[in-house]
């Protein structure tokens, strides 16, 4: 059972773990993988899958679904990924086989895996694949908790180890604009209408999206998620659409795409303002139709869909700018779901500090039991432009660095000044000359300045909108 940590100047933070026997696979995964992700474990034996899962909390597994005692069904990678879910229900598990065809990639998706790459692989599909997937396991890790709190901790945080927190679906809010949402949700969700979800990043437009589905007469179909932000043009068909063995170099076999695998269940297309105008009219010709022709095929294919999308771009603006088809516009957005900043949530933001504190408190085994008054003002004060996703990561790091039962203000590092700090234009401003730390503090500060409208945040950087967005994720931002 060899351990590969990958390098450390990886492009993507992320922990991965690869489940196959051929240890040739392996080795190619390992190589391709470490400049992508923060770290690579390999396993040639699945049933050394529950101690390592047991000691490492991996953001995406990548499952073989054919081992020696069966080569073809996919049999024993099924009952892997049902033992995986058992183990982690957080897990996001890529299956990956050399016997793909349509009837396993939706039994796979179904089941549960987020994802279904058949071997050989194109190098550009894979990583996107696992990208896409560590973002995804980020996400439910903001939806649920991971344990119950331990023994030495108040009852406060006991409490709310044990005990769901105020939200709706797995979503923590009990303000007034967050109530907005969860009722729109409602209404929406047992109808068959499109689904447009606007907001900033990290406030949680994939949860909601997912609200939407489990509150739907779909609900039991699979819940496919594409994130066109991390598509290249190049790949752009092949994922969404599909293709056919031969179609274009590296097409080794058939493979589904995005649309076929979500037939009977819903699929999200997550950061639909990015796509090019002329990747536009392709998708809007598989909406109106529903139906997909895979690359290189004459045949197409009906498809059943209920379709949410999202976006943290001023979208009306790209409409307005001729950036964005404003008849794909009509058909994506029958309903919107705007979702609020963090900053216009009130007194949300102390109840799910509270809640992120007792999911860490539980998880390393802290005993933190709350926030010192200085502290919980200094949280009212920031104005979080990273939003939920933001806050998370400051309470998981003030749990890790507080030495006391309760979080000072010290233990808080925030990455941006509170709305009250100096700008501090002049050369004292900044205390590293790293050019990344530069570069991040610059797209942060637009952003809070231009409370998060990417149009005019890409304006006072002098760059373009697409250029703006490659900046926040690199800096999950």
């Amino acid at each position: 059972m060899p351990a590969s940590p990958a390098s450390p100047s990886a492009e993507t933070n992320g922990r991965v773990l690869v489940v196959d026997d051929n240890r040739d696979v392996l080795t190619a995964l390992r190589l391709l993988l470490k400049e992508h992700v923060g770290a690579v474990h390999t396993a040639t034996d699945p049933s050394s899958i529950p101690s390592l899962l047991g000691d490492n909390d991996y953001d995406t597994i990548l499952l073989d679904m054919n081992f020696q005692q069966d080569a073809s069904s996919g049999r024993e990678g099924f009952e892997w990924l049902g033992k995986i879910q058992e183990i982690d229900p957080r897990a996001v598990v890529v299956m990956i086989t050399a016997y793909g065809d349509v009837d396993k990639a939706v039994r796979a998706m179904k089941a549960g895996a987020a994802d279904f790459i058949v071997k050989p692989w194109t190098d550009p599909e894979l990583v996107a694949s696992v990208q896409a997937a560590i973002k995804l396991h980020q996400t439910r890790a903001a939806a649920e908790a991971s344990g119950d709190a331990p023994s030495n901790a108040e009852p406060d945080v006991a409490a709310a180890a044990e005990e769901p927190p105020p939200g709706f679906e797995g979503i923590v809010g009990r303000s007034a604009e967050m109530q907005a949402v969860f009722d729109l949700i409602q209404k929406v969700a047992t109808t068959s209408a499109n689904v447009l979800i606007l907001g900033e990043n990290g406030t949680g437009k994939e949860l909601v999206a997912r609200a939407v589905h489990r509150r739907s007469d779909r609900a039991e179909g699979a819940f496919v998620t594409a994130d066109l932000g991390a598509l290249s043009p190049s790949l752009f068909e092949s994922e969404l659409f599909g293709h056919v063995e031969g179609a274009f170099t590296g097409a080794d076999a058939d493979r589904a795409g995005r649309f076929e695998t979500a037939d009977g269940g819903t699929l999200f297309l997550d950061e639909i303002g990015n796509i090019p105008l002329e990747l536009q009219k392709k998708l809007l010709t598989v909406l109106q139709r529903r139906e997909v022709t895979r690359v290189g095929a004459v045949e197409a294919r009906p498809v059943d869909i209920r379709l949410v999308c999202a976006t943290n771009q001023p979208i009306y603006d790209a409409t307005n700018d001729e950036d964005f088809r404003q008849d794909l516009l009509f058909r994506i957005n029958t309903v919107e779901i705007e979702l609020p900043p963090l900053r216009e949530r009130g007194d949300d933001v102390l109840l799910l500090a509270r809640h992120f504190l007792g999911e860490y408190a539980a998880k390393y085994d802290a005993a933190t039991t709350g926030f010192t008054d200085e502290a919980q003002a200094a949280l009212h004060q920031y104005h979080w432009p990273g939003n939920v996703r933001e806050l998370r990561h400051t309470v998981e790091r003030a749990v890790i660095l507080s030495e006391s039962a309760q979080i000072e203000p010290g233990d808080l590092r925030f990455s941006a000044p509170s709305r009250d700090a100096s700008s501090g234009d002049g050369e004292g401003a900044f205390n590293t000359l790293d050019l990344d730390d530069l570069e991040q503090k610059a797209v942060r500060k637009a952003l809070s300045k231009h409370g998060g409208n990417v149009s005019q945040a890409a304006d006072e950087l002098g760059i373009s909108r697409r250029a703006l967005y490659r900046r926040i994720e690199k800096y999950g931002l």
